[in-house]
C-alpha cells in the first residue's frame, strides 16, 4: 500500500509531505484548489511523461517521492528482487523533472528508465480516470476488461506468439506464391545481372585499389617529371642543391661554436636533418626508377572502371556495393530456384501453427465465456444496486467459424446494457443518459476490480454524475472494496467523503503574487464541517452540521478503521 507523498515544486505545490493510511482515503475541497496536481504527481512519480511545464515557477526541478509498504504484496517483491531493485518490504520511488524538461527515476535509490518505472508502477497503483466511461466504450477495453478478469494474460501471450509466427510464415507463403506467375522470367532476368556482375572477379573486388592505379598511371608522365626535379633540387645539383647547402650552414655553424658553444644543439639538430634528407632522396631515386609506364595496364583499368561504372549506374548502387548486391541477387536466385521446396516448408509450418494457435483460441473462447457469465451476473447486480432496478448487463462474446486468426483471439466481445424491462440489450455506446453511463461504468470499475492484487486504487471523481443515496451506495461499494486494499478517491459527493477511513482535504492558499496549493488530514470535528460544506447551502447551518454528523456515524468511519 501507498505509504507516503512527498511532493517539492510541483506546478501550484511546494512543499507536500502525506502519509496516508490503509483502508479508504478521500481527497476534497473546492473546485480549482489542487486535488488534480496530487493525482498527476502520483501519474509522474508512476511514470507519466513529463515536461519542464510541472515544474513551479522559480525552482530548478519539480522531485515527487512515493513510498509503498509490500509486505502484503509478495508478487511486486520477488519483481523487485528479479530486477535487482528489492530493499526489504519497502519501495522507494523518486522522480525529478528539472525545468528544461528531462527527467530521472529511482527505484529504492537506484537509478532506472521509464520503462522499468512503468513495469513496476502497474503492479502497485492502478487509476480509474474520471474519464473513464469513455474509454469503456473501446471494444479493445472491453476485451481487455474481460481478460483481466478471467486472468486469461498468460494464455493471450501465448497465443499471441503463435499468431505471430503465423502471420510471418503465411505472409512469405503468400509472397511465394504470388511469384509464382513469373517466376521463370525472373529467374532469366536474375541469372543475366549475375554474369555481368560475376565479370567483376568479385571475390577479390576492390574498387578503391583499382581507382587508384588507374589515377596513378593516368598520371606518370606528371609523376616522374616532377619528381626528377625534386632529386635535382635535393641532392643532384652541385651547385645548389638542399644537401650541399646544409652542409655549408653546418659547417659554418660548427666554426662559430667554439665562440657560442650553445650553437652545437643547433648544428647537431641540422645534422639529422642532413640524414634526413639523404634517406628520403634515396626513396625518391628508388620509386622513381622502379616506374614504368603501363599502356596495356592503364587501358585495361580504363576498361574495368568502365564497365564497374556502368553496372553501378544500372542497379543504382556504389560501385563498393557491387558485391553486396551480387550476394542479394545470388540468394534470391536460389530461394527462386528452391520455392517449390520453401512453399512446402510455409504450407507445413502455417498448418502446424494454425493448429496451435485455434487449440489455444477455443481454450479463451472457453475461458470467455464461463469468466463472461460470471462477470455479468456481477455487474448486473452492481447497476441494480445503483439505482436501476431493471438494469441487465451482458457480455456478448461471438466466435465466427473458420475466421482468419488475428491478435487477442478470434471472439468479437461486446458489452451491452438494458435499462428497462421489454427493451432489448443495446452497447454500451448506445445508452443514451450520461447519468446512466456513468453508474455502468462505476459498476465494471467497481466489479473488475475486486478480483485484483492491485495494492492501491485510485478514483478520481469516477462518482460524477450521481447523487442521493445511489451516491451513498457507490461510497460503501468503494468502502468495501478497501476491505482487501487501499483504496483513494477524489469526491465532490459528501456521501461518499463520508464512508472514508481518512480524510483529506484540499485548500488553495495564496500569499502575495504566489499561489500554492496544500493538503491536510482533517479531524473527526473537521470533518463534519468539511461534509457539511459539501452538503451545500451558502450558510452552514446547525441542521446542516446535525446531517454532517448523522452521514459521518451512520457510515462506521469513525470505529471500522483498518
Amino acid at each position: 500500500m501507498l505509504l507516503n507523498l512527498n511532493i517539492l515544486d510541483l506546478a501550484v505545490v511546494d512543499a507536500l509531505d502525506l502519509d496516508l493510511d490503509p483502508g479508504m482515503s478521500v481527497l476534497t475541497g473546492e473546485t480549482g484548489a489542487g486535488k488534480s496536481i496530487l493525482l498527476t504527481a502520483l501519474g509522474l512519480a508512476l511514470g507519466d511523461r513529463a515536461d519542464s511545464g510541472y515544474v513551479r515557477p522559480g525552482s530548478k526541478r519539480a522531485e515527487i517521492n512515493i513510498e509503498f509498504d509490500l509486505s502484503k504484496a509478495p508478487l511486486v517483491k520477488q519483481w523487485l528482487a528479479d530486477q535487482e531493485l528489492d530493499d526489504d518490504s519497502q519501495c522507494l520511488i523518486r522522480r525529478t523533472v528539472s525545468e528544461d524538461g528531462r527527467s530521472k527515476a529511482y527505484i529504492n535509490n537506484r537509478p532506472v528508465n521509464l520503462q522499468t518505472l512503468q513495469a513496476l508502477s502497474r503492479q502497485l497503483v492502478e487509476i480509474h480516470g474520471q474519464h473513464a466511461h469513455l474509454t469503456l466504450l473501446d471494444g479493445e477495453e472491453q476485451r481487455r476488461l474481460l481478460d483481466g478478469f478471467a486472468n486469461n494474460q498468460a494464455l493471450l501471450e501465448q497465443l499471441n506468439a503463435f499468431y505471430q509466427n503465423w502471420r510471418q510464415a503465411h505472409k512469405e507463403l503468400q509472397q511465394l506464391l504470388k511469384a509464382g506467375s513469373d517466376q521463370a522470367e525472373r529467374e532469366e532476368l536474375l541469372r543475366y545481372q549475375l554474369e555481368e556482375l560475376q565479370q567483376l572477379d568479385l571475390e577479390n573486388f576492390d574498387y578503391q585499389a583499382l581507382a587508384d592505379e588507374h589515377h596513378k598511371l593516368a598520371n606518370l608522365g606528371k609523376i616522374l617529371g616532377v619528381g626528377q626535379q625534386q632529386l635535382e633540387i635535393l641532392y643532384d645539383n652541385d651547385q645548389q642543391s638542399v644537401a650541399d647547402m646544409l652542409g655549408h650552414v653546418i659547417h659554418a655553424l660548427q666554426e662559430l661554436s667554439q665562440y657560442a658553444a650553445e650553437l652545437n644543439g643547433v648544428a647537431e639538430l641540422l645534422g639529422d636533418a642532413e640524414i634526413q634528407i639523404g634517406e628520403a632522396t634515396q626513396q625518391l631515386r628508388r620509386f622513381l626508377e622502379n616506374q614504368e609506364a603501363d599502356p596495356q595496364q592503364l587501358a585495361w583499368l580504363e576498361t574495368q572502371i568502365g564497365v564497374i561504372q556502368s553496372l553501378s549506374r544500372k542497379h543504382k548502387v556504389q560501385p563498393e556495393e557491387l558485391p553486396a548486391l551480387a550476394a542479394g541477387l545470388s540468394e534470391e536466385l536460389h530461394n527462386l530456384s528452391h520455392s517449390s521446396e520453401r512453399i512446402e516448408a510455409l504450407h507445413a509450418d502455417c498448418e502446424r501453427l494454425l493448429n496451435q494457435y485455434r487449440k489455444l483460441a477455443a481454450e479463451l473462447s472457453a475461458n470467455r465465456r464461463q469468466a463472461g457469465a460470471e462477470l455479468q451476473q456481477r455487474i448486473s447486480d452492481a447497476i441494480k444496486e445503483l439505482g436501476m432496478p431493471h438494469g441487465e448487463f451482458i457480455v456478448k462474446l461471438q466466435t465466427p467459424e473458420q475466421a482468419e486468426p488475428q491478435r487477442n483471439g478470434l471472439d468479437q466481445i461486446e458489452f451491452l446494457v438494458s435499462t428497462n424491462p421489454g427493451l432489448p440489450a443495446k452497447p454500451l455506446a448506445k445508452v443514451a443518459s450520461g447519468g446512466e453511463l456513468s453508474r455502468i461504468s462505476l459498476a465494471i470499475q467497481v466489479t473488475t476490480s475486486t478480483d485484483k492484487t492491485t495494492p492501491t486504487m485510485i478514483f478520481d471523481e469516477v462518482d460524477s454524475g450521481i447523487g442521493g443515496g445511489i451516491a451513498e451506495i457507490v461510497g460503501q461499494k468503494l468502502r468495501r472494496l478497501s476491505r482487501n486494499r487501499q483504496v483513494l478517491c477524489v469526491t465532490h459527493l459528501p456521501q461518499v467523503a463520508a464512508q472514508a477511513h481518512q480524510h483529506l482535504f484540499v485548500a488553495k492558499n495564496q500569499k502575495a503574487a504566489v499561489t500554492s496549493s496544500s493538503v491536510r488530514r482533517l479531524s473527526e470535528e473537521e470533518r463534519v464541517h468539511e461534509v457539511a460544506r459539501m452538503l451545500g447551502g451558502v450558510t452552514i447551518t446547525e441542521n446542516t452540521l446535525a446531517h454532517a454528523r448523522e452521514m459521518l456515524a451512520s457510515s462506521g468511519s469513525a470505529d471500522d478503521r483498518h
